[in-house]
């Protein structure tokens, strides 16, 4: 971890109120306080310079944010989850790439990190009508810069919730990786109906964890796959409770006698999805369960081995294999996925999803910048996901 230094200078307000003398005229010294009032937001926000580690490379700067101008909209943060991606993003090996600006006051360029996250308005500009005081706010798209306490932002960039209404902070911050990223792969891949059959490896994943809850929904019946562990019953139940019809280790999907098992459970029916996060040969081995025709959708690589499939399974079953990025759909399709996203917010609210497998961590907006870097980069170094609560 970099030793803490302050990168800032003083904000202009605090700049020109040290160095003014004592004014000659009222007009100046209005002009000093409009100025000093437009300054009266102090953001935490987590930056870094250059890619590398996280450790290495992330810092805290305090800077000030100015009051919403016109139809603008004044964002404090209430949720941010830390996702792979921003791991990546931040070591500079993920595809989308941060941009790098002077635009928080600094001397070098910065990004600040994170694609996901919730914030609350706490102020509106004078031309602003849709977006309220109170409302509930997430990013429109990705590369949003969500870790950082205080924003200006406009209105075009952002999907509004409204009130709360009864919706947890945490269900609402992560909706838009995993939940969504469930939701698509089930509905644009196959055209599954009630009753039909997936199979997906990383079952116990974030987004697998959503894609058994979906499917239940949905009346879809799944196969998960995961990993063999000490507590492999306990995981099992878990799952099953989520809605799960049938858990199998990756030993146990490895074995060919596993498809007389499956063809039982399916009573013969063809399974016509697979999902795949893991590659190498888990996702060989859920697809060879395909029926005629059959979709093989992988959308994460956590084995960093190929996905390689027999030949014979192109050939006899005609399947298909397709790549899925959330990021790249978000582009093309803004308006369905704010309808997704609405969508599954409201089956938050019913109830009818469970936040399972996140862990969360409480910081304060106005927390020293050393305190702040070090309560985030605790965050970072737990397993699964994480989501950080601002003042809550």
């Amino acid at each position: 971890m970099l030793p803490y230094r302050p990168l800032l200078p003083p904000s202009p307000a605090v700049a020109l109120s040290a160095a003014m003398p004592f004014p000659k005229s009222m007009g100046v010294l209005r002009h000093a306080v409009r100025l000093q009032l437009r300054f009266k937001h102090t953001a935490r926000s987590v930056v870094f310079s250059d890619y590398g580690p996280p450790k290495d490379v992330l810092r805290v700067i305090k800077n000030e944010v100015a009051d919403p101008q016109e139809s603008q909209v004044l964002l404090k943060l209430v949720a941010a989850p830390i996702n792979p991606a921003d791991i990546n993003q931040v070591e500079g090996v993920y595809p989308s790439k941060p941009q790098f600006t002077k635009e928080l006051g600094t001397i070098d360029p910065y990004a600040v990190g994170g694609n996901e996250g919730l914030f609350e308005v706490v102020q509106v500009g004078p031309d602003q009508e849709t977006f309220k005081v109170g409302d509930w706010v997430l990013p429109a798209s990705a590369s949003f810069g969500t870790w950082t306490t205080y924003k200006l932002s406009d209105p075009k960039n952002l999907i509004r919730i409204g009130t709360p209404n009864g919706l947890d902070a945490v269900a609402a911050a992560t909706v838009a990786v995993n939940p969504s990223t469930a939701y698509r792969m089930l509905s644009d891949f196959a055209a599954l109906e009630p009753g039909d059959w997936f199979i997906q490896n990383g079952g116990n994943s974030g987004v697998g964890r959503q894609a058994i809850q979906l499917g239940r929904l949905w009346g879809y019946k799944s196969i998960s796959v995961v990993r063999d562990r000490r507590d492999i019953d306990s995981l099992k139940q878990e799952l099953l409770d989520l809605g799960a019809d049938q858990v199998v280790t990756e030993e146990q999907i490895a074995d060919k006698s596993i498809r007389h098992i499956i063809k039982d459970w399916t009573h013969g029916q063809d399974i016509k999805l697979a999902l795949n996060c893991v590659g190498g040969r888990s996702a060989a081995n859920i697809a060879r369960q395909l029926g005629h025709s059959g979709q093989l959708v992988t959308y994460g690589g956590m084995s960093k081995q190929p996905v390689s499939l027999p030949t014979s399974l192109y050939i006899f079953k005609n399947i298909a294999s397709r790549g899925f990025w959330m990021t790249h759909w978000t582009k093309e399709h803004a308006e369905p996925r704010k309808r997704m996203i609405l969508d599954l917010l409201d089956m938050y609210r019913q109830n009818e999803l469970k936040l399972t497998g996140i862990k969360t961590h409480a910081v304060k907006s106005d927390a020293e910048e050393k305190d702040f870097l070090e309560g985030f980069l605790k965050a970072l170094g737990e397993p699964g996901k994480q989501v950080l609560l601002v003042d809550r």
